[in-house]
């Protein structure tokens, strides 16, 4: 019979080497991961913890609970490095234009969208940290989380190497990129014009009808009917609610716009 000590001993022995060799191995993607990110950088990480924090969608701490924390935080205060580097260079590079102009080219400089596709740049997608369970096929899913954890690696940026080059990155993988179809010039919230244009004429507010809803909870459409007054100018179909009252409302404004003319 084994005596109780050494039963306790052996038992914590196995347990000790199991967690030694998962911590190894965990090591092991994590230092791939952030050499990854490096080479995709294009400059050298003086402190691995932020960035390795900035990969962590809260979602992976299911898979790797011993991160501790997500990127929440430095998604914080990425959020707000970046509104400042875009909202300065809008107001360089703009000088006579008025504010509601710096306004709605800076939310189109740095709405999810954009930032995906910037994150998507350097690869983002496929080293960022999350549990694949919490998409569920979701396309807009991985779109929210690396745009989220483009913000966050800003942070870390910002915190490991200084404004300077924090803006710098910025600049490379969201204005520049941006410049060359000016695509933040143009107003694609079509919510916004078209209870601007109702407010103008006179007319009752835009409402929007839900008039379907279909496919499994991972790929669901909406259609979405936009109707002002008593008229219905036409519907639309999208991923997401919201995304179907955009596109329903741009539909709409293009049906004033045609109306006009005629």
């Amino acid at each position: 019979m084994i005596p109780i000590g050494q039963y306790f001993k052996r038992f914590f022995g196995i347990l000790l080497e199991k967690r030694n060799n998962r911590d190894r191995e965990l090591y092991k993607i994590f230092n791939e991961k952030i050499n990854d990110l490096e080479k995709n950088l294009g400059f050298n990480i003086l402190n691995r913890n932020y960035y390795l924090k900035a990969l962590t969608h809260r979602s992976g701490l299911e898979l790797y609970p011993d991160l501790l924390k997500s990127n929440e935080r430095l998604e914080f205060l990425g959020d707000a490095v970046l509104g400042m580097v875009v909202a300065n260079y809008l107001f360089l590079n703009f000088p006579d234009e008025e504010e509601g102009f710096l306004t709605k080219s800076r939310a189109a400089l740095v709405n999810k969208e954009n930032l995906a596709l910037a994150a998507e740049s350097i690869n983002l997608d496929a080293i960022i940290f999350y549990n694949q369970k919490y998409l569920r096929d979701s396309e807009n899913g991985i779109h929210t989380i690396i745009a989220d954890g483009l913000e966050a690696l800003i942070g870390a940026i910002y915190l490991d190497k200084g404004l300077r080059l924090a803006e710098k990155f910025i600049y490379k993988t969201i204005i520049k990129p941006a410049q060359e179809n000016e695509s933040y010039l143009i107003d694609t919230n079509y919510k916004g014009q078209l209870l601007e244009y109702s407010h103008a004429h006179k007319l009752p507010g835009p409402r929007y009808m839900l008039l379907k809803e279909e496919g499994p909870p991972h790929k669901k459409e909406f259609t979405i009917e936009v109707i002002i007054g008593d008229t219905s100018f036409g519907t639309a179909i999208g991923k997401s609610k919201k995304g179907a009252e955009q596109e329903a409302s741009r539909i709409a404004l293009q049906i004033i716009k045609d109306e006009t003319r005629s």
